[in-house]
């Protein structure tokens, strides 16, 4: 198969409009000083073109320069070539300020419901013209959804990021277990010994949740082997918190879910001999590209202090 390519012959785009200005201001300094360049170099340039295409473009005398029979002809062709590329600049620009204008975000439920307010409200002071389109699910599928280009940018609580995105934290956080003031747990001093928390039945979110999947892999670490083993399986925090306080059971969720109830006393947080459950929040972008626009703006924001 022929792919047509142009001949090189044909000048490129900037001394196209060099041309066009000298034909139309009808002095090669005017046209240089227009362009924001010296007249020699848009003598330079114009010399360049005649040997490019073959034929003089230009009668320069005393009065000023005016087009040859020849560079006229060539003046009525690039005008066309010039104005398609402006079309061509002014789409690129469109396409560029629609895709500015909107950002796409998908984020676990953890970071949606306790980080991304702050952050949206630092981002609607840069970018206040941007609509902002959060989906909120669990880790996976806030990955899932970046991979899949149906967000820009996403925020997950998982370990690691799936192949095909690329990942920097943001922020961490602590995993707690959080009973209700009357479950046993909540008036012992003692710490929990890990091995009784393995074995006891929690209320867990859903697989595919980073904060599952933290903890998971943090008893697994010490535990090899160890098979969870879940009491409640919730889809959303709220839900969680409310089947603990009520004392369904222990659950395990992060520092910045809690951090209201702990306070209040509605829920208490007792302590875990040797399960260390400090985790890293990341945000996750597909690999091989560089957020852009109010992505850009949101990762910087989320990375403040």
């Amino acid at each position: 198969m022929n792919v047509p390519h142009l001949s090189p012959r044909v000048p490129d785009l900037s001394a196209l409009e060099l041309l066009l200005s000298v034909i139309e201001l009808g002095s090669m300094g005017r046209a240089a000083e227009a362009h924001g360049i010296s007249q020699p170099s848009a003598s330079s340039r114009l010399r360049y073109l005649e040997k490019l295409v073959g034929v003089p473009v230009l009668e320069r005398s005393t009065l000023g320069s005016r087009p040859t029979a020849a560079g006229a002809l060539i003046a009525e062709w690039a005008r066309v070539v010039v104005d398609a590329a402006h079309q061509l600049d002014a789409g690129i620009d469109a396409l560029r300020e629609r895709r500015h204008s909107q950002l796409r975000v998908a984020a676990s439920q953890t970071i949606a419901e306790y980080l991304f307010p702050k952050w949206l409200i630092a981002l609607r002071s840069r970018t206040p013209s941007t609509v902002i389109a959060l989906h909120a699910g669990n880790s996976e599928d806030s990955a899932r959804a970046v991979l899949e280009g149906r967000a820009e940018i996403g925020f997950i609580e998982s370990p690691r990021a799936p192949k095909g995105l690329q990942s920097r934290l943001v922020a961490r956080d602590r995993l707690l277990v959080v009973v209700a003031p009357g479950h046993p747990w909540g008036a012992r001093r003692a710490p929990i010994g890990l091995d009784e928390l393995a074995a006891t039945p929690l209320i867990q979110r859903e697989p595919g949740s980073g904060t599952r999947t933290s903890f998971e892999r943090a008893v697994t670490a010490r535990l090899p082997g160890w098979k969870p083993t879940a009491l409640l399986e919730l889809s959303s925090t709220t839900a969680i918190k409310t089947a603990a306080a009520a004392g369904a059971g222990p659950a395990v969720l992060s520092s910045l879910a809690v951090e209201a109830e702990l306070a209040a006393g509605t829920l208490v947080s007792p302590q875990v001999r040797d399960l260390d459950m400090a985790r890293a929040l990341r945000a996750v972008w597909p690999a091989g590209q560089t957020p852009s626009g109010p992505a850009r703006d949101l990762y910087a924001i989320a990375r403040r202090p």
